[in-house]
């Protein structure tokens, strides 16, 4: 076998489409590995992830795929099983996320290639270690000068060919223009106290109320922000015993999981947008 290949595919719900996509794959020497899929029924459509090994060439693959795809109006992506993915990280001074996900990375848990990592703060701001080896831009903002300092985003997406961008704590809210610029392939992370909490210290603000549960939200940027389809979500019950400090600790920890799921299920192609929700067929 010449390599393993994932196939995602989102359409319109019709009887046919597994059958003459398993047989392409098997008309070309392939042997699936792996197979989900989910039909909506609110929505009419249908949502395919198959990661199978094959002998033929990913361009021969393609082509027959394409033409399946116009019969079938398939949207429809094919990438080699785990090649790496382009991802540029957006981290302001807590940076608990970013060593997290660098972890990850260094441990090979999850197929990214992280092509830069630019902040609103200096490098010296930062705890994580391992950003060392790794593109370093330095991005202050005011008020005043965001609509250069955005620009400056894009253009680093561009020139890195970052295919991810991934707010991993980023404390700036995104311009209307840069997050549909972004849209679909930036993934951010909250506190799932919004709207309730908003603001500075919102682990303080929960404590201060008496919350007795706490979580995180990782969801992709769309121009309404926070409002964008979910991933991922989890959380963490806590007491009156528990301080402030507390929360925020656990806070932490729940963030990071939560996106580091979220961007594992991404670059492993896991996730397919439906609308304002997704489809994720979690490992």
């Amino acid at each position: 076998m010449s390599g393993s290949y994932t196939l995602i595919i989102n359409c319109p719900d019709r009887p046919g489409i597994v059958y003459n996509v398993s047989g392409i794959i098997f008309a070309h020497g392939g042997n699936i590995l792996e197979s989900r899929q989910f039909e909506d029924r609110e929505t009419g459509r249908f949502f395919l992830r198959i990661v199978f090994e094959s002998d033929a060439e990913e361009s021969v693959m393609a082509d027959a795929l394409g033409k399946l795809g116009t019969e079938f109006a398939m949207d429809w992506r094919l990438v080699r099983t785990g090649q790496p993915v382009k991802v540029l990280i957006l981290v302001s001074k807590f940076d608990h996320c970013l060593a997290y996900l660098l972890y990850k990375v260094r441990m090979g848990e999850m197929p990214l290639e992280v092509v830069g990592i630019a902040s609103n703060h200096p490098a010296s701001a930062l705890t994580a270690s391992d950003i060392r080896d790794i593109p370093f831009h330095h991005l202050p903002v005011t008020r005043d000068t965001r609509a250069e300092q955005e620009a400056c985003i894009k253009e680093l997406v561009e020139e890195s060919g970052a295919e991810l961008v991934v707010l991993a704590r980023y404390m700036q809210i995104l311009s209307d223009d840069l997050a549909t610029y972004l849209s679909g392939r930036c993934i951010n992370i909250h506190h799932s106290f919004l709207p309730s909490f908003k603001g500075a210290k919102p682990y303080h603000q929960a404590h201060a109320h008496g919350v007795k549960m706490i979580g995180a939200t990782a969801h992709y940027v769309t121009a309404e922000l926070d409002e964008g389809p979910i991933i991922h979500q989890a959380v963490e019950r806590v007491t009156h015993e528990d301080s402030a400090d507390d929360l925020v600790r656990k806070g932490r920890e729940v963030e990071n999981h939560v996106l580091g799921d979220a961007v594992g299920w991404h670059v492993e192609h896991r996730v397919i947008m439906n609308g304002r929700k997704t489809v994720v067929f979690r490992n």
